[in-house]
């Protein structure tokens, strides 16, 4: 059988197991127990709403106009017609390369080459790791141009709910403020503090009657600098996602605009090292020297 995302690899750990297909280094499916921690997609379906999704050289949308760095100019291909923007950059849909694979561990790599949307040359380095902690994911980006680049990465997992959908259960964001978005979904430059609004997640509350798609940053962390969000559904599943400080952004989304099957099935909690539209902006760039790296960390589990 053809398969729509190529290779799989499936690593363990006890009664862990996930599966990462070879475009992308796409997150297909993650399991503990034989419960799904995130809403993947069947072997012979292609990933859709971003589902399991690396995000890179840009999170979330990005406008249409022209964006210069380093003496470069690039413009992202528009792929979302509703917004007129371009989604999630240029990796979730390139076969990547498989470095490394053991019992629990696997390594994938992409060389992303310039293009009219991106044109620099960077290498992007995914690690899937399970372990006692659950599914820890560590990426590493390379220069490998002969400029500062700008880079911004993210990643897109659904956390999954036992339920047929997530009314009834319950959501804690772990962030004291919001990127304030147009009708587009782009930033308008304004960071709004949630405090007693309909965005405040900072205790774990309802998402019944919520539609959220929205951009969460100030997050509050632990003595490590994780910060964790949790969804606990209505039979008392929970899952946690946490991330270091080198992703100081999570886009929360339950799915409302998903096609029929999909809608509010699960809920995606994204890391993100930058806002919407960073390329544009500067905002929260990772810029790296040539030769330079950069690394980060998230996991998520059932705890």
């Amino acid at each position: 059988m053809n398969v729509p995302t190529g290779q799989q690899v499936a690593i363990a750990h006890g009664d862990q197991r996930a599966v990462i297909s070879e475009v992308g280094a796409t997150l297909r499916s993650y399991v503990t127990g034989g419960v799904p921690v995130i809403e993947g997609f069947a072997v012979e379906e292609r990933a859709s709403g971003g589902r399991g999704q690396v995000l890179f050289p840009w999170p979330n949308r990005m406008d249409s106009g022209v964006w210069e760095f380093s003496g470069r100019q690039g413009r992202a291909a528009i792929d979302d017609a509703g917004t007129q923007t371009g989604n999630h950059g240029l990796a979730r849909w390139r076969p990547f390369r498989l470095d490394a694979a053991n019992q629990n561990r696997c390594v994938f790599s992409f060389v992303l080459h310039p293009s009219p949307a991106y044109p620099f040359l960077a290498r992007l380095e995914v690690a899937y790791h399970l372990g006692v902690l659950g599914l820890t994911v560590t990426s590493t980006v390379t220069n490998l141009d002969d400029v500062p680049i700008p880079v911004a990465l993210g990643f897109h997992p659904y956390l999954s709910v036992t339920t047929p959908t997530i009314e009834g259960a319950q959501l804690l964001v772990p962030a004291s403020a919001h990127v304030a978005t147009n009708e587009r979904l782009l930033p308008t430059g304004e960071i709004l503090p949630v405090a007693n609004g309909d965005r405040d997640f900072r205790r774990l509350r309802s998402v019944s009657g919520h539609v959220i798609n929205t951009t969460y940053t100030e997050l509050i962390r632990d003595d490590l600098g994780h910060a964790t969000a949790l969804v606990v559904d209505d039979n008392g599943g929970v899952v946690e996602l946490s991330c270091d400080r080198n992703f100081p952004y999570l886009q929360v989304y339950t799915g409302d605009q998903l096609e029929r099957g999909r809608r509010r099935t699960a809920i995606a909690i994204e890391p993100m090292t930058a806002p919407p539209d960073a390329l544009r902006s500067g905002k929260d760039l990772i810029v790296l020297e040539p030769n330079q790296h950069w690394a980060g960390s998230w996991r998520v589990r059932r705890p």
